[in-house]
């Protein structure tokens, strides 16, 4: 347990810093939306560019993994659409609950947990859970927010065309693209250029942490508790639940077997808090209140969830 502890306690430790930090006044809360942003548009995608250009295309591609996470991220969707839904939930906060019950923060926690559990495969584990949170998950949860709001004019086709262009648009998406042209076109990198790369992408990890700490001050705590506390739920044990499920069915079914720390990531991968900027997308539907407290929860009680998880995993 103190190994697993030796992982969890630095993780919290930097979120907690951040928190402090913006709490006792040494930064403002916009400043974390300025570090946020150097994360998401710096210092992530040159992580994701070297972390798939330096490798062989196959190393990339790991089907079976590739399979797993996103079998178990629609399953998060449909069981957590049906659940609600029987509930009597409003299709607004319905769909803004799906998305925080399966869209994980990769890059903000999952890859400085994958970079202490995993050092020598971070990079490819971020790298195949952003090519199928980008492409597929977020797209599919906002193709939800889309058919929520009232007064909707588009047709689902222009909805997913308008979607699919916004997703080729993003910095991560964009690195990843070009990551897997050299990659897959063998291309020699100049050494300077690589050394460029390499002192952004060593920022991400502490600052990107330090972020999410700093983000927490000052969210609003008016919203539906309720169903803040079930979407917390839902990310922190339905999800990883759902990609074990997936990762079993996979193997029944004679995929390619993973490797064990490919199959200890992929759960761990589904285990972590919602990413960073879920209340941002919820306060397009006037809910951001709902998700701010649904993200503190979940935060705060992963610390406890994922220690427990890899406790059994590892």
């Amino acid at each position: 347990m103190l190994a697993i502890l030796s992982i969890t306690l630095p993780i919290f430790a930097a979120v907690a810093v951040g928190y402090l930090t913006v709490r006792g006044g040494l930064f403002k809360p916009s400043d974390m939306r300025l570090f946020g942003s150097f994360v998401l548009n710096l210092a992530l995608p040159a992580l994701l560019f070297k972390a798939v250009a330096t490798r062989d295309v196959s190393e990339v591609f790991n089907l079976t993994y590739m399979v797993v996470f996103l079998a178990g991220a629609l399953l998060t969707i449909t069981a957590a659409f049906v659940l609600l839904t029987l509930l009597g939930t409003s299709p607004s906060r319905r769909a803004v609950a799906v998305m925080g019950s399966s869209c994980p923060n990769s890059g903000f926690v999952g890859y400085p947990l994958m970079l202490l559990t995993f050092p020598e495969l971070a990079g490819q584990i971020l790298a195949l859970n952003m090519l199928v949170e980008n492409f597929v998950i977020i797209p599919a949860c906002l193709v939800l927010f889309e058919l929520a709001k009232p007064g909707r004019e588009r047709s689902l086709p222009q909805l997913i065309t308008g979607i699919a262009f916004g997703v080729l648009r993003r910095p991560m998406v964009i690195a990843l693209i070009l990551g897997l042209i050299v990659s897959l076109l063998k291309l020699p990198m100049p050494e300077p250029l690589m050394r460029t790369v390499s002192i952004f992408a060593a920022s991400a990890s502490a600052l990107a942490l330090f972020t999410i700490g700093g983000a927490l001050v000052g969210l609003p705590f008016k919203g539906h508790r309720a169903l803040a506390s079930l979407t917390a739920a839902g990310k922190l044990l339905l999800h990883p639940a759902m990609v074990a499920l997936a990762l079993a069915a996979a193997l029944a079914l004679g995929m390619e077997p993973l490797s064990s720390e490919l199959a200890a990531a992929v759960v761990l991968s589904a285990a972590i808090p919602m990413f960073s900027i879920y209340a941002l997308f919820a306060s397009e539907m006037g809910h951001e209140g709902m998700a701010s407290i649904a993200q503190i929860i979940a935060t705060a009680v992963s610390f406890l969830t994922l220690s427990a998880l890899m406790f059994v995993l590892l």
